[in-house]
C-alpha cells in the first residue's frame, strides 16, 4: 500500500508506516496544484494530511481510498467530495487534546498577569512592577467551557486544580445537576461549583473566564455571537484554541471595545496556509489582545501521539479493510427492509441473491456476511431499499440448493 504524506509529520510516523509496510511518499511541502499532480504521479492509495486543503479536484487526479488528517479537525478535507467518490476520510481526535488544554490555561494565566507586556516592557529596557503587579488571580473564579468534549474535558481538569469553579455547555449534556463522575471531575474538590448551563449565553453570563472547545461544523459556525458575547462581564476574560470560524470576530471586535474584555486567539481568520509568512489582522494589534500562532496541538508529545494513530489508521485499514475514527459513513442509510439469507457456505450464492435483487431494480444498501463456526453455513444480512415481492424471494430460495431460507424484516 502506498502512502503519500503531504504534511511535515513525526519521524516516528513514517517509519511506522514502512514497519507496517507501507510503502511511503513522503513530500511534506507540496500545496494546491502541486498536491493534485503529486496525488496523480504517486498512484498512492492513502494520504495523510495536516493543515494542507484537500479539493474535490485533487481527489479525481488519483486512485485514493483513504484520507487521515493527522489532527482532529476535518474542515480542510471536502469530506462531501470524498463521500460521493467512496473515499474514507478519518481523524485522530483526543490526540492533541492535553496540548490545546496546557496553551489555553497558560492563555489565561498570560491575560491575568500580563505575561506579555511583561516580556516586551523587559526587552524594551523598562522596569514597571508598579504596573504589572496589577492583577486580581484566577483561584476561585468561574471558567466558562463551551463545548465538552477531550479539550473541554481536560481543560476542566485542569481548571479545577487550578481552583475554580466551572460553567459547562455541550450539545450532549443539557443543564442541571451535574454528574461529577461522568464529566471526569468527582475528584474531591466538592467546594468548587460545576454548573451545566442550558446555552452558550448562559455559560458566558456566570464566566469570569470563556474558554471556546467546539468542533468546526454547520450547527457552530458563529456559535459565539454577540448574544454571547453580550452576557460577559465588563472585563472578563475570552480564550478561542478552536476554530476561528465560530466567533463571530465583528461582534468580539465591538465587545472588546464596549465591555473591555482581554482576548487571547490562537485562531485566527484568513490565516496563511504556509508554516512562515507575512500576516495582519486588526483584532491582534488591541492592546489587550494576545495571539499565539494556532500551535495549540504543536507539543512534540501531542505530534508523537497523532502520528501513532495515523499508522493504527493505515494499518488497520491495509490489514482488515476497515478505518478506524471514520467520519464520513452514513449514520442512516436509504434503506427500508432488512434480506436475512441463511445458507451453506459455497461459492456462488450471495452472486445468486445479488443477481435476483439486480434483476428487480432493487438497490443493496449494506451487506454483510456471518459464518458460524466449521464454516458450514452463514447468514447474509442486507439492507436493500424496497422490499423484494414473493416471487423475488421464491426465485432466490428456489434457483439455488444452497439457500436455506429467506425473509424479509422491516427497518423503523
Amino acid at each position: 500500500m502506498r502512502v503519500l504524506v503531504a504534511d511535515a509529520f513525526e519521524k516516528s510516523g513514517l517509519a511506522g508506516l514502512t514497519a507496517a509496510g507501507c510503502e511511503v511518499v513522503y513530500q511534506p511541502d507540496v500545496k494546491d496544484d502541486g498536491l493534485t499532480e503529486a496525488i496523480r504521479s504517486s498512484g498512492a492509495e492513502v494520504l495523510v494530511v495536516r493543515s494542507t486543503s484537500v479539493t474535490s479536484a485533487m481527489l479525481d487526479a488519483g486512485r485514493l481510498s483513504l484520507i487521515v488528517r493527522a489532527g482532529a479537525g476535518y474542515n480542510t478535507i471536502d469530506v462531501a467530495a470524498a463521500s460521493s467518490r467512496g473515499i474514507y476520510v478519518s481523524n485522530c481526535p483526543g490526540k492533541n487534546a492535553i496540548a490545546v488544554a496546557e496553551l489555553t490555561m497558560g492563555l489565561i494565566l498570560a491575560i491575568d498577569r500580563r505575561i506579555p507586556d511583561n516580556v516586551a516592557a523587559l526587552r524594551a529596557g523598562q522596569w514597571n512592577k508598579k504596573e504589572f503587579s496589577k492583577a486580581a488571580g484566577i483561584k476561585g473564579k468561574t471558567l466558562g467551557v463551551i463545548g465538552y468534549g477531550s479539550i473541554g474535558r481536560a481543560m476542566a481538569i485542569r481548571a479545577r486544580a487550578f481552583e475554580m469553579h466551572l460553567a459547562i455547555w455541550s450539545r450532549h449534556l443539557g443543564s442541571g445537576d451535574p454528574d461529577l463522575g461522568a464529566l471526569g471531575l468527582d475528584d474531591g474538590h466538592h467546594d468548587l461549583q460545576v454548573t451545566l448551563a442550558a446555552s452558550p449565553a448562559d455559560v458566558a453570563a456566570k464566566s469570569d473566564a470563556l474558554s471556546v472547545h467546539v468542533a468546526l461544523a454547520a450547527e457552530t459556525k458563529r456559535l459565539i455571537d454577540a448574544a454571547v458575547l453580550d452576557r460577559l462581564k465588563p472585563g472578563a476574560f475570552f480564550i478561542n484554541t478552536a476554530r476561528a470560524e465560530v466567533v463571530d470576530h465583528a461582534a468580539l471586535d465591538a465587545a472588546i471595545a464596549s465591555k473591555g474584555l482581554r482576548v487571547a486567539l490562537d485562531v485566527f481568520r484568513d490565516e496563511p496556509s504556509a508554516a512562515t509568512a507575512a500576516f495582519t489582522d486588526p483584532i491582534v494589534a488591541r492592546p489587550n489582545v494576545y495571539g499565539t500562532h494556532h500551535v495549540g496541538a504543536s507539543t512534540e508529545q501531542a505530534q508523537e501521539a497523532i502520528a501513532a494513530e495515523t499508522v493504527r489508521i493505515v494499518s488497520t485499514f491495509r490489514e482488515t479493510g476497515r478505518v478506524p475514527n471514520v467520519v464520513n459513513l452514513a449514520t442512516r442509510t436509504p434503506a427500508t427492509h432488512m434480506l436475512v439469507v441463511r445458507h451453506r457456505d459455497r461459492p456462488g450464492v450471495l452472486a445468486h441473491v445479488f443477481d435476483q435483487l439486480r434483476s428487480a431494480s432493487i438497490n443493496v444498501q449494506e451487506t454483510e456476511n456471518i459464518i458460524f463456526a466449521g464454516a458450514e453455513a452463514a447468514v447474509a444480512r442486507i439492507n436493500l431499499d424496497k422490499r423484494p415481492t414473493d416471487a423475488v424471494l421464491a426465485l432466490m430460495t428456489s434457483g439455488n440448493e444452497h439457500i436455506l431460507s429467506a425473509e424479509v424484516i422491516a427497518i423503523t
